[in-house]
């Protein structure tokens, strides 16, 4: 059986994903480059500081900005972002999540937050999730973020669970990759086109059960005992 259960927050838990393009949005064109939602999709999983920088070379600027002023742009993104999210509240969360939370704790297996967002903590708070969670992986501690396997790594540390024993859920391909990279065990949610056709794939959150994780841990297992 796992014994932890390592969550991405944006498009797991919510989805402030908008938010996010948005605050991108409104930076970028301070600057002379324009985004788009399409381009937006290559933001998705990854650090507010690895964002920025596919964002400057979109618009071939990536050479231009000191190292003070490239850290005074992220700064002034994530102010634009953390003023939109004031409103996220326990509304926000996912179809199902609470259930499933609420039903590893009943059952004793450790919940830890993975996510690149330095604003986890702030969010789980506003959606009142914050008691559920064992521990909250700190993305500016980890030395590469996803698609490496660090973020994945000190979340498991983080509830003192070796990784091979623990289920992480996400929603971008560059975290289902960091999952694999890290040896736990990828669900994703969305499409198996976009997430890949190797890994147990729900539609949406509400599917999100411990029956479900319960079997796909299981189906794992005997896979493994059959080679």
């Amino acid at each position: 059986m796992f014994k932890a259960v390592l969550f991405d927050l944006d498009g797991v838990i919510t989805d402030t994903a908008e938010y996010h393009f948005l605050a991108w949005e409104k930076l970028a064109k301070t600057i002379g480059i324009t985004i788009d939602r399409k381009f937006n999709e290559n933001l998705k999983g990854v650090s507010r500081e690895e964002s920025l920088r596919r964002i400057l070379a979109h618009g071939g600027r990536e050479h231009e900005f000191t190292p003070e002023a490239f850290a005074e742009l992220a700064k002034r993104k994530n102010d634009h972002y953390v003023e939109m999210i004031q409103a996220v509240s326990p509304q926000d969360v996912y179809p199902g999540i609470l259930n499933l939370l609420q039903a590893l704790r009943q059952n004793g297996i450790k919940i830890a937050l993975a996510s690149a967002s330095k604003n986890g903590p702030f969010l789980l708070n506003q959606m009142q999730l914050t008691d559920y969670f064992d521990a909250i992986a700190d993305p500016a501690k980890v030395a590469a973020s996803k698609p490496a396997p660090d973020i994945f790594l000190a979340a498991a540390a983080g509830v003192g669970v070796d990784i091979e024993a623990a289920i992480g859920i996400e929603d971008a391909y560059s975290g289902i990759e960091a999952i694999k990279a890290a040896k736990a065990l990828p669900i994703g949610v969305g499409s198996p086109d976009v997430l890949g056709h190797d890994i147990a794939i729900v539609a949406d959150t509400s599917e999100l059960t411990l029956s479900f994780l319960e079997k796909v841990w299981q189906d794992k297992k005997e896979e493994k005992d059959e080679r």
